[in-house]
């Protein structure tokens, strides 16, 4: 059995051109960076998830915005290479049956990046999370601040050693 299947695989390989095989095998080695790129990514992205948690957990806003920056430039490079990987895949797809046997780690590759993918969303919400307990916490803080009795004495104390109220024109 194994003898026929490979017979109907060398006829199928035999069939096309040398030309139609080349550019199958660059679609297939052009996929596979891609998908390698994407993973890369990926694992960037979630390193930047994972310090942006510690800096979250500190409250350094300065630090926060930087990472939240390198978050947006990752995401946007996800996006802008799944652009390009959409359109390969399907040429992949196209040619699978007489793809060579290297062919064989792409799916590992895809579900590398689909478990990527999944830790990332986890991660993200996760952070979004901890970064909303913060806002939380911090609105509290105003609030107190605002309806602090020694910050009113302060604040009216201020104001009204600053101005004058009464000018003697007569001197």
């Amino acid at each position: 059995m194994a003898a026929a299947k490979k017979k109907a695989k060398a006829s199928e390989v035999s069939a096309i051109s040398d030309d139609e095989l080349a550019q199958r095998v660059a679609i297939l080695r052009r996929f596979r960076e891609l998908l390698v790129q994407q993973r890369e990514r990926f694992h960037r992205y979630l390193a930047t998830l994972e310090k942006q948690q510690a800096v979250i957990e500190t409250g350094n806003s300065g630090e926060l915005a930087d990472y939240i920056e390198q978050e947006e430039q990752i995401i946007a490079d996800i996006f802008s290479i799944q652009k390009v990987i959409d359109p390969l895949e399907e040429m992949y797809n196209a040619a699978v049956p007489v793809a060579s046997s290297s062919a064989d780690d792409v799916p590992a590759l895809k579900s590398a990046l689909r478990e990527l993918q999944e830790q990332v969303a986890l991660r993200s919400a996760h952070n979004r999370e901890l970064l909303s307990a913060r806002m939380d916490v911090l609105r509290s803080e105003i609030i107190e601040l605002r309806n602090n009795p020694l910050t009113h004495a302060a604040r009216s104390a201020y104001n009204q050693s600053g101005t004058a109220s009464i000018i003697d024109i007569e001197g």
